[in-house]
């Protein structure tokens, strides 16, 4: 029976190496001295834009789960930009400028099956793919919106938490759209797909 044990351990001692020798090989591999999961978000400040979400879920005396969203979101010290607002700021003649610019959290496939027209792509868990890209883009805008799903989606906060923490992008920029993608179908807005500026659009309603 010692034999058997010692024999399986030895099997899950190599297969722990050779796991940990393809992570470390691999380009999309996790680094273990990284922070994917931000904590606590330090607060600059900065005064946070309210929501114009309802204050409780209808018919009850509950918060709604978009009001929940934005209630910890200022607790995190971060700017917060409601739907009518991101519609704003999208058809603001400065986001053809490049002043204002969209940053979506969500990873490649969901990216890609549609995003907001225009939006620069940020997966916190691989940023050495999108900085390159990215970062000039932020050091131009005078306004940063990040989104991921909207709700209880984290994405958009670990994204802008990387900007201002790692990338050093001012707090005063950085604004989380708290509706997510899922309120901007919500309203049959357009919808790019595949790369950003791939000129293939679809119907949020499809």
């Amino acid at each position: 029976m010692k034999k058997v044990l010692a024999e399986a351990l030895v099997v899950a001692l190599a297969g722990a190496i050779v796991a940990f020798a393809a992570n470390a090989l691999s380009s999309r591999g996790l680094k273990l001295t990284r922070n994917y999961f931000p904590g606590t978000i330090r607060s600059s400040g900065s005064t946070a834009t309210a929501s114009s979400a309802p204050s409780t879920a209808p018919g009850t005396n509950k918060p709604s789960p978009a009001q929940m969203a934005v209630a910890r979101l200022k607790e995190k010290g971060m700017q917060v930009v409601d739907d009518n607002q991101a519609v704003a700021l999208f058809k603001d003649p400065r986001y053809e400028q490049g002043a204002i610019i969209f940053i979506d959290a969500r990873n490649d496939e969901h990216y890609k099956e549609g995003h907001i027209p225009g939006a620069y792509q940020l997966d916190h868990m691989y940023p050495e793919k999108y900085l390159g890209t990215l970062l000039p883009a932020c050091n131009v805008a005078q306004q940063i919106v990040v989104y991921c799903n909207g709700g209880d989606c984290e994405l958009s906060e670990f994204a802008a938490e990387m900007l201002r923490s790692s990338a050093g992008v001012p707090n005063e920029k950085l604004f989380i759209y708290a509706g997510g993608i899922n309120g901007w179908q919500a309203r049959g807005l357009p919808m790019e797909t595949g790369e950003r500026k791939s000129g293939q659009f679809r119907s949020a309603s499809k």
